[in-house]
């Protein structure tokens, strides 16, 4: 009995890995309502105990530790770096710190150095090496530098960082190397916050988590022997079959498999899989109109990019309430956005448009918008829609039809393991400005998804449906269990919902609600006690195989709480992502972490 208590509060420790014991975890324990204040505040007994966190949010620890070499072989005076996967990315990045702190004031420098990663065995590399791509500027511009981090998804995971240590030498820290050093380009300094007229306050800035505890690398499995395992018992492709796992997963994405059971993942990314219409809302859907991404996050900047290349500059819409990125990309690249953040279109009718950016259903208020009046809209004022399916996902939902571009984020439940990043983006081939969205991508469009991230992607995608039918019944089943105030698609804007729901061959709607609800109290004293009592696991993610809960307004809006409650995102919310387990076992729990709000509420 001792062991297993043990386990469990192994598990559920402030600053421990979600899921525990995983060495690539997109989430982070936070287990009370304090507990998340204090990660918002910056208060070191959280941040301090932290060994993860969502990789846009919190720099994994190998990347942290590559980053310092790289500071300590390539910086000049005090700067600091990050990392990015491609020379692109990095000139991106450059063009962002640039731009952000000219509007500020003054230009900040910021100069990129190639680093050409090659094992030790192979001093000439041979085409095995990694080329590096590093962003160097001022010590107390790095905020700046996080705001890309954050909002564009674009930068090095902690896998390819792996990859990157395992092939220096233990001294590289202490030696200098031979690189190619990209001219400098000027002179820009720290970003002094803007707003935009009807936008919410500036993004709250992050602790640069320099100071975590490196120690914990070592706790892992180094990365060959996980490698081993992984493809002798996880049923992993090998790593030299990257492309056959990225091709399955935008057949998978598509819809155009005609088999793609468990089982017959090892056929899903070859020549001999069978292929047919796409399942999507539009048959002529094919894999070659899916894009991957190394994040959801970077799919949605990538559109936004592809609408500003692609068509006529003006500003996008945010319709509907969304996760906070998405609005901060729309508002810091190109010309701005009009926020529309109570779903009210008339307004903006008659203004040049460039796309509509909306959420199906929205987090984490769980609203839906009318595609179809949205859809002849756009055709009207000839402007694009992209649709974010995370939540929805597209076994229960059909938005494609109603949408130029579809992103999701590949991180949550198409994945369901949280141990991998991804993102996609789909064309719709039957709308009416696919031929100039399909050009600038063929054109433009650079495959920067790691290889070992899209192994492990695919692989945890391979059941993703059975695991979805199961979470959607366990999500009804708790909603309906005399919860009050909830925020579910089966309550909120159901006909919106059920207008874009997956039928079978009857007819009838098959697609089920999703996993993600939230929950409003009385007080925050009854949500404090709601969410302090509930037996899961809590950190920030969703779409998990297991439930995971978190204060989400809190997290996400900490520094901006007055601003959110405008729109109906209350500081007391509470968004429960429910998993797979078993059905009776969940209902206790909830039906206990509601006693406690109750009382909370009586007394």
């Amino acid at each position: 009995m001792s062991a297993t208590v043990t386990l469990s509060e192994q598990q559920h420790a402030l600053g421990a890995s979600v899921p525990p014991f995983t060495a690539h975890a997109i989430s982070v324990s936070l287990p009370t309502w304090d507990d998340n204040v204090g990660y918002e505040e910056g208060d070191k007994r959280v941040v301090n105990a932290m060994v993860s966190g969502y990789p846009r949010f919190f720099i994994h620890l190998s990347i942290q530790k590559l980053a310092r070499i790289c500071e300590q072989k390539f910086g000049m005076g005090k700067e600091r770096c990050i990392l990015c996967p491609t020379r692109r990315i990095a000139e991106q990045c450059r063009a962002f710190m640039i731009d952000r702190s000219t509007k500020a004031g003054s230009p900040v420098p910021v100069r990129l150095v190639q680093f050409l990663i090659c094992p030790e065995s192979q001093p000439d590399c041979g085409g095995s090496g990694i080329e590096l791509h590093i962003v160097f500027f001022p010590e107390d511009s790095f905020p700046l530098a996080k705001q890309f981090w954050q909002h564009t998804g674009l930068c090095i995971s902690s896998r390819l960082a792996e990859r990157c240590l395992s092939m220096l030498p233990e001294e590289s820290s202490e030696s200098k190397s031979p690189v190619l050093r990209a001219p400098s380009k000027a002179q820009n300094r720290h970003y002094a916050r803007n707003n935009y007229s009807g936008s919410p306050p500036a993004s709250p800035v992050q602790s640069s988590s320099r100071d975590a505890p490196l120690q914990n690398i070592g706790e892992v499995l180094d990365s060959d022997r996980t490698t081993y395992l992984e493809e002798r018992y996880g049923r992993n492709l090998p790593l030299e079959s990257a492309a056959a796992a990225k091709k399955a997963m935008r057949r998978r994405i598509a819809g155009v498999l005609v088999r793609d059971a468990p089982n017959d993942w090892s056929v899903a990314g070859g020549h001999d899989a069978e292929l047919g219409p796409s399942t999507r809302g539009v048959e002529e859907v094919t894999e070659d109109d899916v894009y991957l991404y190394s994040t959801g996050m970077s799919a949605i900047w990538s559109a936004h990019q592809l609408a500003l290349g692609a068509r006529p500059p003006a500003k996008s819409i945010c319709f509907g309430f969304p996760y906070t990125d998405t609005l901060k990309i729309l508002e810091k690249w190109g010309p701005g956005c009009h926020f529309l953040g109570r779903a009210r279109f008339s307004q903006y009718r008659r203004l040049p448009v460039l796309a509509l950016f909306t959420e199906f259903p929205s987090n984490p208020l769980l609203r839906c918008a009318d595609l179809s009046r949205l859809r002849s809209l756009a055709d009207k004022y000839n402007f694009l829609i992209v649709i974010d399916e995370t939540i929805g996902n597209f076994v229960n939902v059909e938005v494609l039809p109603y949408a130029d571009v579809v992103v999701s984020s590949l991180s949550k439940i198409f994945s369901g393991d949280a141990n991998a990043m991804g993102g996609s983006l789909v064309l719709n081939p039957k709308g009416r400005h696919y031929g100039a969205l399909k050009t600038y991508l063929e054109q433009t469009y650079e495959d920067s998804y790691f290889d070992e991230d899209a192994i492990y992607m695919e692989r945890n995608s391979r059941d993703f449906k059975q695991r979805i039918a199961t979470i959607d019944a366990n999500t009804l089943a708790v909603c309906s269990c005399a919860i009050k105030d909830v925020l579910y698609p089966t309550w909120v804007t159901r006909e919106h919902y059920d207008r874009c729901r997956v039928r079978g061959a009857d007819g009838k709607p098959a697609g089920g609600f999703g996993g993600l609800f939230s929950l409003v109290f009385t007080s925050t004293a009854a949500s404090r006690a709601f969410f302090d009592t509930l037996p899961c696991l809590k950190g920030p993610s969703l779409g998990t195989n297991f439930t995971l809960a978190s204060p989400y307004t809190i997290l996400a809006h900490y520094a901006e709480l007055d601003w959110a409650a405008q729109y109906g995102v209350e500081e007391g919310l509470v968004r429960v992502s429910v998993g797979l387990e078993d059905t009776d076992v969940l209902l206790r729990k909830f039906e206990k972490a509601l006693l406690a709000a109750e009382a909370v509420t009586e007394s």
